[in-house]
Protein backbone atom coordinates (compact mmCIF):
# COMPACT_ATOMS: atom_id res chain seq x y z
CA UNK A 1 0.00 0.00 0.00
CA UNK A 2 1.29 3.43 -0.87
CA UNK A 3 -0.28 6.56 0.52
CA UNK A 4 0.38 10.24 0.94
CA UNK A 5 -1.55 10.33 4.22
CA UNK A 6 0.42 11.76 7.13
CA UNK A 7 -0.42 11.55 10.82
CA UNK A 8 -2.28 14.51 12.29
CA UNK A 9 0.08 14.68 15.26
CA UNK A 10 3.73 15.42 14.54
CA UNK A 11 6.11 12.76 15.94
CA UNK A 12 8.89 13.93 18.20
CA UNK A 13 12.10 12.37 16.93
CA UNK A 14 14.24 10.69 19.53
CA UNK A 15 17.95 11.53 19.39
CA UNK A 16 20.92 9.77 20.90
CA UNK A 17 19.51 6.27 20.47
CA UNK A 18 22.78 4.58 19.50
CA UNK A 19 26.43 4.41 20.51
CA UNK A 20 29.07 5.01 17.84
CA UNK A 21 28.31 4.83 14.14
CA UNK A 22 24.85 3.88 12.91
CA UNK A 23 25.71 0.53 11.34
CA UNK A 24 24.24 -2.99 11.35
CA UNK A 25 24.23 -4.35 14.90
CA UNK A 26 25.24 -1.06 16.53
CA UNK A 27 24.79 -0.72 20.27
CA UNK A 28 21.89 1.28 21.66
CA UNK A 29 21.99 3.62 24.63
CA UNK A 30 19.11 1.79 26.35
CA UNK A 31 18.07 -1.36 24.45
CA UNK A 32 14.85 -3.12 25.42
CA UNK A 33 15.35 -6.07 23.07
CA UNK A 34 18.68 -7.71 22.17
CA UNK A 35 19.22 -10.63 19.78
CA UNK A 36 22.52 -12.46 19.21
CA UNK A 37 23.28 -15.09 16.58
CA UNK A 38 19.62 -15.86 15.83
CA UNK A 39 19.36 -18.26 12.92
CA UNK A 40 16.41 -20.09 11.37
CA UNK A 41 16.56 -22.40 8.38
CA UNK A 42 13.85 -24.22 6.45
CA UNK A 43 15.50 -27.10 4.65
CA UNK A 44 18.29 -25.54 2.63
CA UNK A 45 16.89 -22.01 2.93
CA UNK A 46 18.23 -19.65 5.57
CA UNK A 47 15.30 -17.41 6.45
CA UNK A 48 16.94 -15.54 9.36
CA UNK A 49 20.61 -15.08 10.14
CA UNK A 50 20.88 -12.09 12.51
CA UNK A 51 24.33 -11.69 14.06
CA UNK A 52 23.37 -8.92 16.50
CA UNK A 53 20.60 -6.36 16.77
CA UNK A 54 19.30 -4.10 19.53
CA UNK A 55 15.94 -2.30 19.67
CA UNK A 56 16.04 1.09 21.45
CA UNK A 57 13.67 1.63 24.37
CA UNK A 58 10.98 4.28 24.17
CA UNK A 59 11.28 4.76 20.40
CA UNK A 60 9.40 3.70 17.29
CA UNK A 61 11.57 1.35 15.24
CA UNK A 62 10.66 0.23 11.73
CA UNK A 63 11.84 -3.14 10.42
CA UNK A 64 11.88 -2.92 6.65
CA UNK A 65 13.13 -4.98 3.74
CA UNK A 66 11.99 -6.53 0.45
CA UNK A 67 9.53 -9.41 0.37
CA UNK A 68 11.14 -12.61 1.63
CA UNK A 69 13.73 -10.75 3.73
CA UNK A 70 12.76 -12.72 6.86
CA UNK A 71 11.02 -9.95 8.80
CA UNK A 72 7.92 -11.88 9.89
CA UNK A 73 9.98 -15.00 10.63
CA UNK A 74 12.21 -12.87 12.86
CA UNK A 75 9.09 -11.53 14.60
CA UNK A 76 7.87 -15.08 15.16
CA UNK A 77 11.20 -16.14 16.67
CA UNK A 78 11.38 -13.19 19.06
CA UNK A 79 7.83 -13.70 20.31
CA UNK A 80 7.87 -17.48 20.81
CA UNK A 81 5.75 -18.42 17.78
CA UNK A 82 8.69 -20.23 16.19
CA UNK A 83 11.92 -21.80 17.40
CA UNK A 84 15.34 -20.84 16.03
CA UNK A 85 18.12 -23.26 15.14
CA UNK A 86 20.55 -21.16 17.17
CA UNK A 87 20.88 -17.89 19.01
CA UNK A 88 19.98 -16.03 22.18
CA UNK A 89 17.70 -13.06 22.69
CA UNK A 90 16.43 -11.16 25.68
CA UNK A 91 13.68 -8.70 26.48
CA UNK A 92 14.16 -6.13 29.21
CA UNK A 93 17.10 -8.11 30.56
CA UNK A 94 15.26 -11.44 30.63
CA UNK A 95 16.06 -14.30 28.28
CA UNK A 96 13.30 -15.31 25.87
CA UNK A 97 14.97 -18.52 24.70
CA UNK A 98 12.54 -21.46 24.95
CA UNK A 99 9.84 -19.19 26.43
CA UNK A 100 6.40 -19.98 24.91
CA UNK A 101 4.40 -17.22 23.26
CA UNK A 102 1.86 -16.83 26.05
CA UNK A 103 4.61 -16.32 28.63
CA UNK A 104 6.34 -13.79 26.38
CA UNK A 105 3.07 -11.84 26.27
CA UNK A 106 2.77 -11.95 30.07
CA UNK A 107 6.27 -10.47 30.31
CA UNK A 108 5.04 -7.37 28.48
CA UNK A 109 5.99 -8.11 24.86
CA UNK A 110 2.84 -8.11 22.74
CA UNK A 111 2.65 -8.60 18.98
CA UNK A 112 0.00 -8.26 16.31
CA UNK A 113 -0.21 -10.15 13.03
CA UNK A 114 -0.32 -9.21 9.38
CA UNK A 115 -3.46 -11.34 9.14
CA UNK A 116 -5.51 -10.32 12.15
CA UNK A 117 -6.27 -12.91 14.84
CA UNK A 118 -9.57 -11.55 16.15
CA UNK A 119 -11.97 -14.27 17.36
CA UNK A 120 -14.73 -13.72 14.83
CA UNK A 121 -17.56 -15.43 16.70
CA UNK A 122 -17.01 -13.40 19.85
CA UNK A 123 -18.10 -9.82 20.28
CA UNK A 124 -15.66 -6.94 20.00
CA UNK A 125 -15.94 -6.38 23.76
CA UNK A 126 -15.27 -10.05 24.54
CA UNK A 127 -12.21 -9.97 22.30
CA UNK A 128 -10.94 -7.01 24.28
CA UNK A 129 -11.57 -8.59 27.67
CA UNK A 130 -9.67 -11.72 26.64
CA UNK A 131 -6.58 -9.55 26.22
CA UNK A 132 -6.35 -8.70 29.92
CA UNK A 133 -3.82 -10.76 31.87
CA UNK A 134 -3.97 -12.12 35.41
CA UNK A 135 -7.71 -12.78 35.38
CA UNK A 136 -8.86 -14.51 38.56
CA UNK A 137 -11.79 -16.17 36.79
CA UNK A 138 -9.46 -18.14 34.51
CA UNK A 139 -8.80 -20.53 37.39
CA UNK A 140 -11.19 -23.50 37.21
CA UNK A 141 -11.98 -23.52 40.93
CA UNK A 142 -12.36 -19.74 41.26
CA UNK A 143 -14.49 -19.50 38.13
CA UNK A 144 -17.44 -21.13 39.95
CA UNK A 145 -17.25 -18.55 42.75
CA UNK A 146 -18.33 -15.24 41.17
CA UNK A 147 -17.63 -13.17 44.29
CA UNK A 148 -13.91 -13.90 43.72
CA UNK A 149 -13.74 -12.43 40.23
CA UNK A 150 -16.81 -10.25 39.63
CA UNK A 151 -15.19 -6.97 40.72
CA UNK A 152 -12.11 -7.61 38.63
CA UNK A 153 -14.29 -8.52 35.66
CA UNK A 154 -16.15 -5.22 35.97
CA UNK A 155 -12.85 -3.34 36.07
CA UNK A 156 -11.60 -5.17 32.98
CA UNK A 157 -14.82 -4.35 31.11
CA UNK A 158 -14.53 -0.67 32.05
CA UNK A 159 -10.93 -0.61 30.82
CA UNK A 160 -11.95 -2.33 27.57
CA UNK A 161 -14.70 0.20 26.92
CA UNK A 162 -12.33 3.10 27.61
CA UNK A 163 -9.79 1.77 25.10
CA UNK A 164 -12.50 1.03 22.52
CA UNK A 165 -13.63 4.64 22.83
CA UNK A 166 -10.10 5.85 22.12
CA UNK A 167 -10.03 3.68 19.00
CA UNK A 168 -13.56 4.81 18.02
CA UNK A 169 -14.87 1.24 18.19
CA UNK A 170 -17.25 1.68 21.13
CA UNK A 171 -20.28 1.57 18.82
CA UNK A 172 -19.14 -1.89 17.66
CA UNK A 173 -18.68 -3.37 21.12
CA UNK A 174 -21.60 -5.81 20.82
CA UNK A 175 -20.94 -6.74 17.17
CA UNK A 176 -19.23 -9.95 16.18
CA UNK A 177 -15.57 -9.33 15.42
CA UNK A 178 -16.11 -11.14 12.11
CA UNK A 179 -18.40 -8.31 10.99
CA UNK A 180 -15.64 -5.68 11.18
CA UNK A 181 -13.83 -4.38 8.13
CA UNK A 182 -10.15 -5.21 7.64
CA UNK A 183 -9.09 -1.83 8.98
CA UNK A 184 -11.37 -2.10 11.99
CA UNK A 185 -9.90 -5.51 12.81
CA UNK A 186 -6.44 -3.94 12.75
CA UNK A 187 -7.68 -1.32 15.20
CA UNK A 188 -9.26 -4.00 17.38
CA UNK A 189 -6.04 -6.04 17.47
CA UNK A 190 -4.00 -3.00 18.45
CA UNK A 191 -6.60 -2.00 21.06
CA UNK A 192 -6.65 -5.53 22.49
CA UNK A 193 -2.85 -5.45 22.80
CA UNK A 194 -3.19 -2.50 25.17
CA UNK A 195 -5.37 -4.52 27.54
CA UNK A 196 -2.26 -6.25 28.90
CA UNK A 197 -0.35 -2.99 29.56
CA UNK A 198 2.61 -3.98 27.35
CA UNK A 199 6.11 -2.53 27.48
CA UNK A 200 6.97 -3.41 23.88
CA UNK A 201 4.41 -3.63 21.07
CA UNK A 202 5.44 -5.41 17.87
CA UNK A 203 3.20 -4.71 14.87
CA UNK A 204 3.48 -6.90 11.78
CA UNK A 205 2.47 -4.76 8.78
CA UNK A 206 -0.20 -2.75 10.62
CA UNK A 207 -1.17 -0.88 7.42
CA UNK A 208 -1.59 -3.95 5.20
CA UNK A 209 -5.08 -4.12 3.73
CA UNK A 210 -6.23 -0.93 5.45
CA UNK A 211 -8.19 1.59 3.41
CA UNK A 212 -6.95 5.21 3.35
CA UNK A 213 -9.80 6.36 5.59
CA UNK A 214 -8.37 4.38 8.53
CA UNK A 215 -4.67 4.73 7.70
CA UNK A 216 -4.33 8.10 9.40
CA UNK A 217 -6.11 6.78 12.50
CA UNK A 218 -3.72 3.83 12.74
CA UNK A 219 -0.71 6.09 12.36
CA UNK A 220 -1.91 8.34 15.16
CA UNK A 221 -2.50 5.34 17.42
CA UNK A 222 1.04 4.08 16.80
CA UNK A 223 2.41 7.50 17.73
CA UNK A 224 0.17 7.48 20.79
CA UNK A 225 1.73 4.21 21.97
CA UNK A 226 5.09 5.97 22.17
CA UNK A 227 3.58 8.98 23.96
CA UNK A 228 2.26 6.57 26.60
CA UNK A 229 5.77 5.27 27.26
CA UNK A 230 5.68 2.11 25.16
CA UNK A 231 8.33 0.94 22.72
CA UNK A 232 7.14 0.08 19.21
CA UNK A 233 8.76 -2.24 16.65
CA UNK A 234 6.83 -2.54 13.42
CA UNK A 235 7.19 -4.13 9.99
CA UNK A 236 6.10 -1.88 7.15
CA UNK A 237 6.54 -1.68 3.39
CA UNK A 238 5.21 1.84 2.90
CA UNK A 239 8.34 4.00 2.97
CA UNK A 240 6.36 7.22 3.34
CA UNK A 241 4.83 5.91 6.57
CA UNK A 242 8.23 4.80 7.84
CA UNK A 243 9.74 8.24 7.27
CA UNK A 244 6.84 10.00 8.98
CA UNK A 245 6.65 8.02 12.22
CA UNK A 246 9.86 5.99 12.76
CA UNK A 247 12.69 7.20 14.99
CA UNK A 248 14.98 4.36 13.91
CA UNK A 249 15.01 1.95 10.96
CA UNK A 250 16.45 -1.56 10.77
CA UNK A 251 16.79 -3.07 7.29
CA UNK A 252 16.75 -6.80 6.58
CA UNK A 253 17.69 -8.53 3.33
CA UNK A 254 18.09 -12.27 2.81
CA UNK A 255 17.66 -12.83 6.54
CA UNK A 256 20.46 -10.49 7.62
CA UNK A 257 20.54 -6.98 9.05
CA UNK A 258 22.14 -4.89 6.29
CA UNK A 259 21.62 -1.35 7.58
CA UNK A 260 20.41 0.69 10.55
CA UNK A 261 19.90 4.34 11.28
CA UNK A 262 17.51 7.29 11.26
CA UNK A 263 15.00 7.13 8.37
CA UNK A 264 16.52 9.98 6.38
CA UNK A 265 19.96 8.30 6.42
CA UNK A 266 18.80 4.75 5.80
CA UNK A 267 16.82 5.68 2.69
CA UNK A 268 20.07 6.75 1.01
CA UNK A 269 22.21 3.84 2.26
CA UNK A 270 23.71 1.92 -0.72
CA UNK A 271 22.99 -1.39 1.05
CA UNK A 272 19.31 -0.48 1.32
CA UNK A 273 19.08 0.64 -2.29
CA UNK A 274 20.76 -2.60 -3.36
CA UNK A 275 18.41 -4.68 -1.17
CA UNK A 276 15.37 -3.17 -2.87
CA UNK A 277 16.71 -2.67 -6.38
CA UNK A 278 19.44 -5.26 -6.73
CA UNK A 279 17.05 -8.19 -7.10
CA UNK A 280 15.22 -6.34 -9.87
CA UNK A 281 18.09 -5.58 -12.22
CA UNK A 282 17.17 -8.44 -14.53
CA UNK A 283 13.45 -8.68 -13.80
CA UNK A 284 10.30 -6.81 -14.61
CA UNK A 285 9.74 -3.97 -12.13
CA UNK A 286 6.04 -4.61 -12.47
CA UNK A 287 6.47 -7.54 -10.10
CA UNK A 288 5.79 -7.83 -6.38
CA UNK A 289 7.94 -5.05 -4.92
CA UNK A 290 7.31 -2.35 -7.52
CA UNK A 291 5.42 -0.08 -5.12
CA UNK A 292 8.13 -0.41 -2.49
CA UNK A 293 10.89 0.28 -5.01
CA UNK A 294 9.12 3.33 -6.43
CA UNK A 295 8.44 4.67 -2.93
CA UNK A 296 12.11 4.25 -2.06
CA UNK A 297 13.12 6.07 -5.23
CA UNK A 298 10.76 8.93 -4.39
CA UNK A 299 12.12 9.24 -0.86
CA UNK A 300 15.70 9.23 -2.10
CA UNK A 301 14.80 12.00 -4.55
CA UNK A 302 13.06 13.96 -1.79
CA UNK A 303 16.07 13.74 0.51
CA UNK A 304 18.38 14.93 -2.30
Amino acid sequence: MSSDVTPTSTPVKTTGLHVGDAEPGCRKVDPILIADGVKRTFGGLTAVDVAHVEVPRGAITALIGPNGAGKTTFFNLLTGFDKPDAGTWEFDGRSLAHVPAYRVARMGLIRTFQLTKALGLLSVLDNMMLGAKGQTGENLFRSVLPFLWRKQDDEIEAKALEILARFKLEAKKDDYAASLSGGQRKLLEMARALMSDPTLVMLDEPMAGVNPALTESLLDHILDLKSQGMTVLFVEHDMHMVRHIADWVIVMAEGKIVAEGPPQNVMQDPAVIDAYLGAHHDTDLGATDTGHVEALKELIDDEQ
